[in-house]
C-alpha cells in the first residue's frame, strides 16, 4: 500500500524481500574496526533474497604465508601466450580499472561513533574534470558522506548526482585526475542463456583491488517480485539478469561483464539461503542507460503519478462489503485517493479492474503499466466498480514528487 513514493525495500522478512545489510561501526576510542557479521537468514524461509551489501571494513591486500613455497617461475612467453588466449583475462583487464569501492558514512552514534557501508561502482563517463560512477541506490542510501577508492588505491570524496529507489540505481561524481579508463557498455538485449558472464566488484571489503568471478548468464531477463513499501508484500517487479557468477556482500553496484569486456549489467541482488548456490541478479545495462541519463539531467527519475493508495482484491478479506459482481475476482481496491485520481472522481473502496482497457489484477500490474507505458501528462482511462456498478473515469497523470 502506498502512493508510489514510499521506501523501496521492506525491512520485514518475506519470500522476495531483501534483508538489509549490517553497517560497520568504527569504535570511537580505539579507532579499530570490529569484525564483520553477515546478516542471518530466517530459517523458516524456503528462499530469501539478500542484497549483495557489504558488512565489513576494507581489509589489507592478501599476503603469502611464510610457510608457503613459491611456485616455479614460468617463461614470459608462456605467460603472454596464455594471457592472449584467455578472453576472461582480457575482459577483466579492460573493465577492472573502472570498478571502484564505495565507502558510505552514516552519521554519528553515541556509543560506536561513525558507521560505514561498503559497495562497488563502475566509472562510466567523463564530465570535464570529473568522472561519473554508477552504483546501487541501496549502497549510498542514507549516507552523510561518500568516498570512492579506485583500483589503484586512491581515495576520493564523492558527491551524489542523483538516485532512484525503484530502479535501485545512483550516480556519483568524483575528481577525474589520474583516471584514464572508462567502462564500455554493451547491449543487454542481445544476451543469450549460457554465455559467459564475469562479475567484478569488491566483496567483503577484500582490499581495493577488485575481485573477479566467472559464470554464465543463467537467464537474460528474469522478473522478481520485491516490496516497495514497509508492509513486506510484493508490489513491484524488477527485470534482472540472472547469473551464477559468484556475487557476495560488497558486489552491489559492481559490473557484470561479457567476454568482449563490455558491462552488461550492474550487480544488485542474490538469493541467500541454506542449500542455495549461484543465484545472483544484475540490472540490465540497457535499463541502466535510461535511468542514469535521467539522474544526470534531473537528479532523479521523472515518473507519472496516479494518486491512489491500493490493496490487491485477492488479498482482501471481507469483499462482500464491496458488492462486486460474482465474475469480478481480481482487481485493485482503492484505499485512498489524492491528486489526479481525486480530481477524476475516484473514491475509497472503488475497485480498479482495467487501465486503458487492459486488465489489472494487482498493484504490480498497475505500477508496471503506468511506469512502463505512460508519461507525465498522459490521459489514463480507469475502469472500476463502485457499489457493484461498473464505471469509467479519465484522469491526467501528474508528476511523482519527492517526499
Amino acid at each position: 500500500m502506498s502512493l508510489f513514493d514510499d521506501d523501496f525495500y521492506s525491512t520485514r522478512v518475506s519470500a522476495w524481500s531483501p534483508i538489509r545489510h549490517q553497517r560497520v561501526r568504527r569504535r570511537r576510542k580505539s579507532g579499530s574496526l570490529p569484525d564483520w557479521v553477515v546478516p542471518a537468514v530466517g530459517g523458516s524461509m524456503a528462499t530469501m533474497l539478500a542484497f549483495a551489501l557489504i558488512g565489513s571494513a576494507l581489509l589489507g591486500s592478501d599476503s603469502t604465508s611464510s610457510g608457503e613455497r613459491a611456485r616455479p617461475p614460468q617463461s614470459i612467453g608462456t605467460d603472454a601466450q596464455h594471457k592472449m588466449a584467455d578472453p576472461v583475462v582480457q575482459a577483466a583487464e579492460k573493465v577492472g580499472p573502472t570498478v571502484v569501492s564505495i565507502l558510505s558514512s552514516h552519521g554519528e552514534d553515541a556509543q560506536w561513533g561513525r558507521s560505514f557501508g561498503l559497495g562497488s561502482g563502475v566509472i562510466f563517463q567523463k564530465a570535464g574534470n570529473k568522472v561519473r560512477i554508477v552504483t546501487n541506490n541501496h549502497v549510498i542510501e542514507g549516507s552523510t558522506r561518500l568516498e570512492v577508492i579506485t583500483a589503484t588505491g586512491e581515495r576520493k570524496t564523492a558527491t551524489l548526482v542523483g538516485s532512484d529507489q525503484i530502479s535501485d540505481l545512483a550516480v556519483l561524481e568524483v575528481d577525474g585526475s589520474g583516471i584514464q579508463q572508462i567502462a564500455d557498455f554493451g547491449d543487454s538485449d542481445q544476451l543469450k542463456p549460457g554465455e559467459t558472464a564475469i562479475a567484478i566488484g569488491n566483496p567483503l571489503g577484500l582490499g581495493y583491488a577488485p575481485t573477479i568471478t566467472k559464470g554464465i548468464i543463467s537467464w537474460p531477463k528474469r522478473s522478481i517480485p520485491v516490496s516497495l513499501g514497509r508492509g513486506g508484500e510484493p508490489d513491484w517487479e524488477m527485470d534482472v539478469i540472472q547469473t551464477d557468477a559468484a556475487i557476495n556482500s560488497g558486489n552491489s553496484g559492481g559490473a557484470l561483464v561479457n567476454l568482449e569486456g563490455q558491462v552488461i549489467g550492474i550487480n544488485t541482488l542474490k538469493v541467500a539461503d541454506y542449500g542455495v548456490e549461484g543465484l545472483g541478479f544484475a540490472i540490465p545495462i540497457n535499463q541502466v542507460r535510461t535511468v542514469i541519463d535521467s539522474l544526470i539531467q534531473y537528479h532523479k527519475v521523472k515518473r507519472p503519478y496516479m494518486g491512489v493508495v491500493t490493496q490487491d482484491l485477492r488479498s482482501f478479506a471481507g469483499t462482500d462489503v464491496l458488492k462486486l459482481p460474482s465474475e469480478v475476482k481480481n482487481g485493485i481496491i482503492v484505499l485512498d485517493v489524492t491528486g489526479p485520481a481525486e480530481a477524476a472522481g475516484l473514491k475509497t473502496n472503488d475497485v480498479i479492474t482495467e487501465l486503458d482497457g487492459k486488465p489489472m489484477e494487482s498493484t504490480i500490474d498497475l505500477r508496471k503499466y503506468i511506469y512502463g507505458y505512460k508519461s507525465i501528462g498522459d490521459k489514463l482511462k480507469v475502469t472500476y466498480y463502485r457499489s457493484g456498478k461498473r464505471a469509467t473515469a479519465v484522469l491526467q497523470l501528474g508528476e511523482l514528487k519527492d517526499k
